[in-house]
C-alpha cells in the first residue's frame, strides 16, 4: 500500500512540477519592457516615468467643418487602433526633462518639479526622445498619433469629455481656465481617466506626432498617421487658460514644430514589444 500511495502522489505531482517549470521559462523567456517594475498592465521607466497598457479598439471621431453655404457641418468616422501600446500616465515632469536633457536644462516658465516641462518646441521633444532612447537602450519612445491620443483621452467614451457632457465635473479631472489661476500644477494631482492616465484635459497642451490635417475623409480607417507632410503639428487636450469647452476630448489645435509656448508640453508613447 505504500508503494501504491507513492506513485499515486508521483502521478497527481509530475503534472504540476512541469506546468511551474514551464511557467518559469515562459517568464525567463519574455524580454523586459523597462528597467522597472511591471505591475497591472502599467511600468516604470529608468528615470520613473509611469506608463499605462492601452488596448487595441475602436472610437467615433468626429469633426466640424463650413460647407459651400458656410453652415456649420459635423462629421463622423469610426477610426481603428489595431495594435496595443503604452502611454504616459502623466505629462512629462520638469524633473524627468533635465534626467534626460541634462541639470539646468530645464526651459519652463512655471517653474515646479513635478510641473509639466513647458516652452518645449515639439523639434526639442524629438530630441529628448533622442536622448532618452539612448539612455534606455533598445526602448523605443515615441509621441503618440494623433488618433491614439485621442482613442486612449476618450477611455471608451464617446461624449465630449471621458466622464459624460457636464461641464460641472471638469474641474474634478483637469486644470483649466476655472481653476489653475494661471499656472501648471504637479501632474497627477486631479482624478485620472477611467484608463488610468491623468491631465489628459488641461494643465498643458500635449504635442502630437502627426502633421496637421484641416480636413478629414470620412470613412473608417485604421491607425491614422495624418499627411506626410505640412507646416504645422497637432496639439491636443486643452491647457490651463482654456474653458470646459476648449478641453473637450475632440479639441484641436496646432503650431509649427519649432513653437514654444509656457502652456504646451507632451507625453510620451512606446509601442508594445518595442
Amino acid at each position: 500500500m505504500e508503494k501504491l500511495t507513492f506513485c499515486f502522489c508521483c502521478i497527481f505531482l509530475l503534472p504540476l512540477m512541469t506546468q511551474a517549470a514551464n511557467a518559469q521559462a515562459v517568464e525567463q523567456s519574455e524580454p523586459a519592457i523597462a528597467t522597472a517594475q511591471v505591475q497591472d498592465n502599467t511600468f516604470a521607466n529608468s528615470i520613473g516615468m509611469e506608463f499605462v497598457l492601452i488596448q487595441a479598439g475602436q472610437f467615433s471621431h468626429s469633426w466640424v467643418s463650413k460647407n459651400d453655404l458656410g453652415e456649420m457641418v459635423q462629421h463622423q468616422r469610426m477610426v481603428t487602433i489595431s495594435k496595443p501600446f503604452y502611454l504616459g500616465k502623466y505629462e512629462v515632469t520638469q524633473e524627468q526633462w533635465e534626467a534626460v536633457m541634462g541639470s539646468g536644462s530645464n526651459p519652463s516658465n512655471n517653474k515646479g518639479r513635478t510641473n509639466p516641462v513647458e516652452q518645449v518646441s515639439w523639434d526639442d521633444v524629438q530630441k529628448f526622445i533622442q536622448k532618452l532612447n539612448e539612455k534606455d537602450g533598445d526602448k523605443k519612445y515615441r509621441l503618440p498619433t494623433e488618433a491614439e491620443w485621442e482613442y486612449a483621452a476618450r477611455a471608451g467614451g464617446e461624449t465630449e469629455w471621458f466622464f459624460g457632457s457636464d461641464r460641472g465635473q471638469l474641474s474634478q479631472y483637469a486644470w483649466f481656465e476655472g481653476n489653475s489661476q494661471g499656472t501648471t500644477h504637479p501632474v497627477g494631482e486631479k482624478k485620472p481617466n477611467p484608463w488610468g492616465l491623468h491631465d489628459v484635459y488641461g494643465n498643458v497642451w500635449e504635442w502630437v506626432q502627426d502633421y496637421w490635417r484641416e480636413e478629414f475623409q470620412i470613412e473608417t480607417v485604421t491607425d491614422p498617421t495624418g499627411p506626410s507632410s505640412g507646416s504645422s503639428r497637432v496639439i491636443r487636450g486643452g491647457s490651463l487658460s482654456r474653458s470646459a469647452e476648449g478641453c473637450r476630448s475632440a479639441k484641436r489645435e496646432r503650431d509649427t514644430s519649432g513653437y514654444r509656448d509656457d502652456e504646451i508640453g507632451f507625453r510620451l508613447a512606446l509601442s508594445l514589444g518595442q
